[in-house]
């Protein structure tokens, strides 16, 4: 995923559609963590103890885990806004489905499914800003399609446990939907599309990982994410 826009002659950087990008990352973030901030409220919902009900974070992540890298290869060659839009409708269906549900076991289901579509849309969201704007904006625009991440884990996140407190967590959920649904008509105005990489053009995962600095790269981020995740979930 290397193809960027042309240089424009204002070099203009595409802000609704960054932050179109950035709102998935922010949903992303919402949809993991927000049942952490409602257990007591979850687990007399469903009729289950809370460590029951903190499944629900369990089964998101390893929907996440186990979906990312094959997703990521079946969709390789699909156009890269369809393949967005398909995560951002997985958010909206799964959503929908845990809000509804009076069924632990569905519910799990669903958890994993929106973490699956998780999953797909992080390995999406930093390759799709670089490709809309020219090389020099790379970074900028990097930084506001990843603002989503700090703002949800800042202010989404209590303000969403605030309001399923308030007025129940189903409506939490209903809320994401609904926001959901307003991001697939913004991402169809406002983020332009990419054909996907085809076949001869992939690298294959033995050799990526086979690169010098990759492995010590990728155990120091899983690592950091390890205790980001426990920090924000269970503290």
């Amino acid at each position: 995923m290397t193809e960027s826009l042309s240089p424009s002659s204002d070099d203009r950087l595409p802000v609704s559609g960054l932050l179109a990008l950035a709102m998935t990352g922010f949903l992303c973030i919402m949809t993991e963590t927000l049942p952490a901030g409602l257990l007591p409220e979850i687990s007399a919902g469903l009729h289950v103890s809370a460590a029951y009900a903190g499944q629900m974070v369990t089964a998101y992540a390893v929907g996440s885990l186990s979906a990312a890298i094959p997703l990521t290869l079946a969709t390789q060659k699909w156009r890269r806004r369809a393949v967005l839009l398909l995560a951002i409708i997985g958010f909206l269906m799964f959503n929908s489905i845990t809000a509804l549900s009076s069924n632990y076991w569905l519910t799990l289901v669903a958890r994993y499914c929106a973490g699956a579509a998780a999953g797909l849309a992080w390995a999406l969201l930093a390759g799709y800003a670089r490709r809309m704007v020219t090389r020099p904006q790379q970074g900028r625009a990097l930084a506001i399609a990843m603002v989503g991440t700090p703002i949800a884990l800042s202010l989404g996140v209590p303000a969403g446990t605030w309001l399923g407190a308030a007025l129940g967590w189903r409506l939490a959920f209903g809320v994401m939907s609904a926001f959901t649904l307003l991001l697939v008509g913004w991402v169809l105005a406002t983020v332009p599309d990419f054909p996907g990489t085809p076949h001869t053009e992939r690298l294959p995962f033995r050799h990526v990982l086979m690169t010098p600095g990759v492995r010590p790269v990728l155990g120091v981020v899983m690592t950091w994410m390890f205790a980001h995740n426990i920090l924000y979930t269970y503290i």
